[in-house]
């Protein structure tokens, strides 16, 4: 098909689309597989098999690249085959309703494009496509005869039709309303034979509309998701389906075919081999089947998932393995015995020297100590309901002197679901015994993680131990119990702490204590002064306003946001929180000591990061708190300019430089970040969720509850507030301490509250939207090639720009739109929506790439 010359070599391999494509030809007509892999010829068409295309767009393209393609050759056979297969002829017929004179206008189709909507049967569609149209108003056709506009009809004539006919159902049509796509997802029926003949002759069969699926008949069929049909001339005459293939070609198919029969024959002597194993297996079972069973000769156990195995004849048998069911003292554990098989000491001497492993197990075997204690646990379990009610009467008595003991009371409270969790977990032991399960050693880290956790939980009477390991100095946190009662619940905690009555509280927790009271006592009284020294700020009542200047002052103080939000934290609650001893104003100043902000910064989006503060309360924070920095703002009239003009004047000055660094900085942060958090959020019904109409509905409760108070990470320290006495020392900060410093302060005001229906991702500015897509995808069900992506209405659809570069910046809130099918119902007019633009085949070989 493809030339001469250059084929005939003997190492030729298909490199170009076209010789692939050939070469899967040849491989139909003549390979001995019942399938082939076309994987060389998607592979050189640089399709991406994991990405869902249009199947009509596809068709287009490659015919069109093939027929270039075949136009280039020498045989004119060749040249023109895609036109005798596929190329049919059709006129635009218009005739004038005034002189009848017809007009022709001839066109060549490769396929012929059928709209569906409305219709259910393939006809009604073909009767569409050929019906009349008529000319009239504004619309009339100017006739060459009349030379005049007249009314007429228009239509479509087909003249000839191709060997294979391709017809093309369009499912997708575009909204003038919307400016999307919308998909069609309505049944179409087709018969396997079409009778053109009527069309040809341009009559058109009626048809009745149909409201539900139509019924498939024998040789019809019914899809709603058909984007393509391909129909094949019928012919008197026997089609010739036999080709010669090319010698060049047939090589590469002989090749392949021995290949298959290698393969084929290595897969009969596998199966070969295994039918042999098999009928070893087959002997080895009937010959030791019998012998199985322990009567009363010596007998073992062993394990019986190993015999299960060892019977099914498809899987090799591997060692005896019966280390699952060991104890930890390295014998049977009595609750294993249920998943252990008797068999004879004759058929165990077979086993063990035929395929190895162990521990061998004899009726020796069997732990003591373990069925000693599994009788000791069964025993408490049974007693334990009556010793519940005989503590609780016990209970009831008043305890006088020295021969009570201390128990918590909380341990009191649930002291028999801890002794029932005690008893399950020492019963459930043997799952974990000699640290292996099922066979396996547990993970190292598994076991100290599952450890540390055990640790974390309190024992019963450990409610009432002190840091120390004492007893604690609560006396509201524990109760005296009878020694009775104590000698009953240490039969089931024979560990817990005890406490006799006259044992000392812990001496260490005394001292503590006494510091502690005179620590909230001084704190209190810190916070009281403090608080009628500065009653306006601390109730956020009567504030200066930089936008809004009061008249009876020329000059307002500057403190951060976060001084004034910590110094409140301490006065409202003195006795949790240490005071504030400094106000930490550098963490507003640039390394070189000039101020971070504009006067038209402050008064807008940096607002949120100062406070200002009145002359009276400057002079008051003086005297209270250690100051590094005094940073105001004064008003001055400029007289000498006719209007007078107002200025304000900052001390210290602005730092031009480092604002501008900050600013690039800022930036920067927001298109170069890792691991951040994004909200997605699926919109129903082309509805968005009004997220500030009932803020209360929407918030979960989780991060309403962050949102009152956040917390330090532990062991992070602000070099500008030093809240220990002393320590004034000026600490340097530099420009990447004030940014990580305000990012700490406005974390609050930029978080974004999750809306019900939300998802939270974490994502990087440089992984792609693709990558992003994915992650949707899990979280959602929602296949990327469905996902409508956008955020502040800007369509997201490059799948292959970074979040960064797309705008995507942590606590962003993307919206999902998702093409998904609806029923197919008559008043929904089966529509939905679906993704534009679409990247469709850039990029690939279809397009000459």
């Amino acid at each position: 098909m493809m030339g001469d010359g250059i084929h005939e070599e003997r190492d030729y391999e298909p490199q170009t689309i076209c010789e692939h494509l050939q070469y899967l030809f040849a491989l139909l007509q003549n390979s001995n597989r019942r399938y082939i892999d076309p994987s060389g010829f998607v592979k050189a068409l640089g399709l991406d098999t994991g990405q869902q295309q249009d199947a009509q767009e596809f068709s287009k393209l490659f015919m069109s690249l093939l027929e270039d393609t075949l136009s280039k050759q020498k045989n004119p056979d060749v040249r023109n085959i895609v036109q005798q297969q596929f190329c049919g002829e059709y006129a635009y017929v218009t005739v004038c309703n005034q002189c009848g004179r017809e007009s022709k206008l001839l066109s060549k189709f490769y396929e012929l494009e059928l709209n569906i909507q409305g219709h259910k049967q393939l006809t009604d569609c073909i009767s569409e496509f050929l019906k009349e149209e008529k000319l009239e108003g504004d619309n009339r056709y100017f006739c060459e005869n009349c030379q005049s506009k007249q009314n007429a009809t228009r239509k479509i004539r087909l003249l000839s039709l191709p060997c294979t006919l391709n017809l093309q159902l369009m499912r997708f049509v575009f909204d003038r309303q919307t400016g999307h796509k919308k998909k069609l997802n309505t049944y179409i029926g087709f018969s396997e034979i079409l009778d053109m003949e009527p069309y040809v002759e341009h009559k058109a069969e009626p048809s009745k509309s149909q409201t539900r699926k139509p019924k498939c008949g024998k040789g019809t069929h019914c899809s709603r998701n058909a984007y393509m049909l391909v129909y094949r001339l019928q012919t008197q005459e026997k089609p010739n389906t036999t080709v010669q293939v090319p010698a060049f070609l047939q090589a590469l198919v002989d090749r392949d075919n021995s290949k298959f029969e290698e393969w084929c024959i290595e897969m009969a002597e596998m199966r070969k081999q295994s039918v042999d194993k098999g009928k070893a297996k087959h002997e080895e079972v009937k010959e030791l089947y019998q012998r199985l069973p322990a009567g009363a000769e010596p007998y073992e156990f062993v394990s019986l998932e190993w015999l299960q195995k060892w019977l099914d004849e498809s899987t090799p048998t591997k060692p005896i393995d019966n280390h699952a069911c060991l104890c930890s003292h390295d014998k049977l554990h009595p609750d294993k015995i249920s998943i252990m098989k008797r068999i004879s000491e004759y058929a165990a001497d077979i086993f063990y020297s035929r395929y190895g492993g162990g521990p061998r197990l004899t009726v020796k075997a069997l732990c003591k100590e373990c069925v000693v204690e599994r009788c000791r646990i069964l025993r408490l379990k049974n007693q334990l309901n009556e010793d519940y009610k005989t503590v609780n009467n016990l209970l009831k008595a008043t305890v006088k002197g020295i021969d009570g003991f201390w128990v918590g009371k909380s341990s009191l409270r649930s002291w028999r679901q801890l002794a029932l969790e005690q008893l399950d977990e020492q019963d459930g032991d043997a799952d974990q015994s000699n640290g292996k399960m099922n066979g396996n050693t547990l993970n190292k880290d598994e076991s100290k993680e599952e450890r540390k956790e055990e640790e974390e939980e309190l024992n019963f009477n450990e409610d009432i131990l002190c840091p120390h390991g004492e007893l604690c100095i609560s006396e509201n946190e524990r109760r005296l119990v009878s020694k009775e009662a104590w000698n009953k619940l240490q039969q089931y905690f024979p560990k817990a702490p005890e406490f006799p009555s006259y044992k000392e509280c812990c001496s260490q927790c005394k001292i503590l204590e006494r510091e502690g009271e005179e620590n909230e006592a001084l704190h209190k009284m810190i916070a009281n002064e403090q608080k009628t020294s500065l009653p306006n700020l601390f109730q956020d009542k009567n504030r200066p306003c930089l936008s809004n200047w009061p008249e009876d002052t020329d000059v307002l103080y500057i403190v951060s946001q976060f001084f004034v939000e910590e110094w409140r934290k301490f006065v409202r609650k003195p006795t949790r929180c240490s005071p504030v001893s400094s106000v930490g104003n550098s963490a507003l100043l640039c390394p070189h000591g000039g101020l971070m902000f504009t006067f038209a910064s402050m008064t807008k989006e940096d607002s949120k990061l100062i406070a200002l503060i009145w002359p009276s309360e400057w002079q008051m924070i003086q005297k209270l708190f250690v100051v590094d920095h005094i940073i105001k703002i004064t008003r001055i009239e400029v007289e000498d300019v006719s209007p007078s003009e107002t200025q304000y004047i900052s001390e210290p000055k602005l730092c031009p430089e480092c604002r501008e660094g900050l600013l690039c900085q800022q930036q920067r942060d927001l298109r170069e970040y890792t691991q951040a958090t994004i909200y997605v959020h699926k919109v129903v019904d082309n509805k968005k969720v009004m997220k500030d109409s009932a803020p209360e509905l929407n918030v979960s409760s989780s991060e309403t509850e962050e949102d009152k108070e956040e917390a330090k990470p532990d062991g992070e320290k602000d070099p500008d507030f030093n809240q220990s006495n002393g320590g004034t020392k000026r600490q340097k900060i530099s420009h990447q301490n004030y940014i990580a410093y305000q990012k700490q302060v406005i974390r609050r005001s930029m978080r974004h509250r999750k809306v019900r229906g939300e998802k939270a991702l974490l994502v990087s500015a440089n992984q792609t939207l693709k990558e992003l897509k994915i992650q949707i995808m899990h979280a959602f069900s929602v296949a990327p090639f469905d996902q409508n992506l956008s955020i502040d209405g800007k369509i997201l659809s490059d799948d292959c720009a970074t979040l960064g570069t797309l705008g995507v910046i942590p606590e962003s809130v993307i919206l999902l739109k998702a093409d998904e099918p609806i029923a197919d119902y008559a008043a929904m007019d089966d529509v939905m929506q679906v993704c534009m633009p679409e990247e469709g085949f850039k990029g690939t070989g279809l397009l000459g790439h």
